[in-house]
């Protein structure tokens, strides 16, 4: 069972192969354990995109292990906050959820250089979300 305390954030695009993996890892890394991360897509890739896995790993996080997953209405359901990037119709709606779309270019089929710029916003936003939903505490 969860932290209630703790915020859940659920990203999705459809195939989980990047923007929604870079987002969950770039959240991850940054706000550590005050976060419930999670992502998924609506129709998963075999796996992550190489190039958004060498993107990243400039950025000095690895998320060559990770594995494209599914959406589920449960792993909507338990989060406080859900960031699509593409999915459409297909993400579940739940009253009480919150919902941001954040329109990003797909990097599918592009090399790191078309990345890069992706992930780059991705970061940015992601810091501004931290700053909103789990801000550090200010002495």
């Amino acid at each position: 069972m969860r932290d209630a305390a703790v915020p859940s954030v659920l990203f999705v695009c459809v195939h989980n192969a990047g923007r929604s993996q870079m987002a969950a890892a770039f959240l991850a890394h940054f706000a550590g354990d005050r976060v419930d991360v999670r992502s998924a897509g609506s129709a998963p890739a075999g796996s992550v995109n190489p190039a958004v896995v060498d993107a990243m790993a400039e950025a000095g996080i690895d998320i060559a292990a990770e594995v494209p997953k599914l959406l589920t209405a449960e792993a909507v359901e338990v989060s406080d906050v859900v960031v699509t990037m593409g999915c459409g119709d297909t993400c579940p709606v739940f009253p009480g959820k919150r919902y941001l779309d954040w329109q990003l270019p797909d990097p599918a089929g592009q090399g790191v250089d078309a990345v890069r710029p992706i992930r780059d916003e991705i970061e940015r936003r992601i810091r501004g979300l931290i700053e909103e939903i789990a801000p550090t505490a200010q002495p």
